[in-house]
């Protein structure tokens, strides 16, 4: 698909990925960018700063996304680009609290939920429609020191597989970035964390892999090429790929994420 002339919507589009990305697309000749986040000041700084629309939105929040979507396509026709791209990061393992867990999977996984229940049906009813899902590297291998972020990029992952097996004959688009470690808000301080074994990278490096993906329309975007080869690895021989990442564990420790 090219970006030029295209309607997208953005969630977590007041820094990071989601600026970026907003920024690049506006940049390639997109119709209508429509930028999402929850941190209402920022929201709008970025959307003055680029030209985007700002749509103060609680993704964890099911009627807000609703909003979201309505409004962008009463206001703009229709969506052709959704990209979910908010997420949050949260280090322990089983003894996180259960409001801990359900933050981070309404947010990293729920969000998703809630955005394609709303857009699917008048993209389905065109035939036409992408939908881009941001999730990690964390969603095809693992997170060392974090469980609820292992565990809900890990379904982030699934549910946009999903999406892809369940509408791609109906004409739906679907792709999923699993990008390494990007410098964000949420890896400001840790440039040397398990994630940052293959480097930190720009959110500006990082859509170019997105922008190629989009055009060639392909489902997995893997801005740190490496991650493949991880995973050719897990899948020929499991037992050996724990022991590795046990070899991380040890290094890096609990506390050192992300």
């Amino acid at each position: 698909m090219d970006i030029k002339d295209k309607i997208i919507v953005i969630t977590g589009g007041a820094s990071g990925i989601g600026r970026a990305m907003a920024t690049r697309f506006i940049n390639d000749g997109a119709k209508q960018v429509v930028i999402a986040d929850v941190n209402d000041d920022g929201l709008n700084e970025v959307a003055a700063e680029i030209g985007a629309r700002a749509i103060t939105t609680d993704v964890s929040d099911e009627a807000a996304v609703k909003h979201l979507i309505k409004t962008t396509e009463e206001d703009y026709g229709q969506i052709d680009l959704l990209c979910n791209n908010a997420g949050i990061g949260l280090s322990g393992g089983p003894e996180v609290d259960n409001e801990g867990w359900d933050q981070i999977w309404q947010i990293n996984v729920m969000a998703h939920v809630y955005a394609a229940r709303a857009a699917l049906p008048h993209m389905l009813s065109r035939q036409d429609g992408y939908i881009l899902n941001t999730a990690s590297a964390a969603g095809l291998l693992s997170q060392v020191g974090s469980a609820p972020y292992a565990v809900t990029k890990h379904a982030a992952v699934g549910f946009a597989e999903w999406l892809a097996i369940s509408y791609g004959d109906r004409g739906l688009k679907v792709s999923v970035l699993c990008p390494q470690a990007v410098r964000t808000a949420m890896t400001a301080g840790n440039e040397d964390g398990v994630a940052s074994v293959d480097g930190m990278m720009e959110p500006e490096v990082l859509c170019e892999s997105v922008v190629e993906a989009i055009n060639a329309e392909q489902f997995l975007i893997l801005p740190h090429p490496e991650v493949l080869g991880y995973m050719q690895k897990k899948t020929s021989d499991y037992d050996r790929w724990i022991g590795g990442m046990r070899r991380l564990h040890t290094k890096f420790g609990d506390d050192n994420w992300p």
